[in-house]
């Protein structure tokens, strides 16, 4: 397991845990983020992550990419 950060952009992972306080865990999950789901790295800005989830795709941040193991 790795950190979402560590993906290169076009590649597809698979989320094996999200990590963080309840909240934070809530939030991701509310965004598409949960166990099983398949994720993919578009690109990255600024530090900033925008990734392919779920037909969506969403920018966050370095702090919340790196409670998403992939």
């Amino acid at each position: 397991m790795m950190p979402l950060t560590m993906v290169k952009a076009g590649e597809p992972s698979v989320i094996r845990r999200v990590g963080g306080r309840a909240e934070t865990r809530q939030f991701l999950e509310n965004l598409g983020f949960v166990t099983g789901s398949t994720v993919t790295v578009v690109s990255e800005a600024g530090g900033n992550l925008i990734v392919s989830i779920k037909d969506s795709r969403v920018a966050i941040g370095r702090d919340m990419a790196n409670r998403i193991m992939v």
